[in-house]
C-alpha cells in the first residue's frame, strides 16, 4: 500500500527534507481539519478544507436614495357576487358569522349584493383574502378576490 508523502513521520536525516511535516506526520501545507480518505488504489489522500471565519462577518448594505419612494402595497379585496340561489337572510347571516358585522351592516352589504350585483366584504393581505374567499365558498356564496385599486390603475 502506497502512502501519501505527508503522512510519513520525519525522523533523523529525513527531517531536513520534510521541512513541512509536523510531529503527527501531517503536512503543514494543508489547512487545519483536512479530511483524510483513501482513493480507489487505497492511497491516503488529504482533502484540504478552507479555513473558517473567526467571528461574525459584517455585511455592507447598498446605499438607498432617500428620494426614491416605494409604492405602497395595495391590499386585496374580497367581493361577493349576486346569485339566484341564496336567500337574502342566509347571506346576511353568513356576513355576520364570518366577519362579525352587525345586523345593520350585514344587511347593507347584502342589499348591495342584491341590487348592485356585488359588494366588497373584506380587505387585507393576500393570505387573508384567500382565506375569506375559501370560507365564503364553504357557505355557498360566490366570492372572488382582486387587488384593491386595479380598476383605477392604468
Amino acid at each position: 500500500m502506497r502512502r501519501h508523502p505527508s503522512t510519513t513521520a520525519a525522523s533523523g536525516s529525513e527531517a531536513g527534507r520534510n521541512q513541512g511535516t509536523r510531529t503527527n506526520g501531517h503536512s503543514t501545507r494543508w489547512y487545519e481539519g483536512a479530511k483524510h480518505h483513501t482513493n480507489r488504489d487505497n492511497d491516503v489522500v488529504d482533502t484540504p478544507v478552507a479555513p473558517r471565519a473567526a467571528g461574525p462577518q459584517t455585511i455592507e448594505r447598498p446605499e438607498v436614495d432617500s428620494d426614491t419612494s416605494v409604492a405602497p402595497d395595495h391590499p386585496w379585496v374580497v367581493i361577493v357576487w349576486n346569485d339566484p340561489i341564496n336567500l337574502m337572510s342566509w347571506v346576511t347571516f353568513v356576513f355576520q358569522k364570518l366577519f362579525g358585522y352587525s345586523l345593520e351592516r350585514a344587511t347593507e352589504l347584502m342589499l348591495d349584493v342584491h341590487h348592485k350585483g356585488r359588494a366588497v366584504v373584506s380587505s387585507g393581505n393576500r393570505e387573508k383574502a384567500e382565506m375569506d374567499v375559501f370560507r365564503l365558498h364553504e357557505h355557498g356564496l360566490w366570492a372572488t378576490m382582486e387587488k384593491d385599486g386595479v380598476e383605477g390603475d392604468s
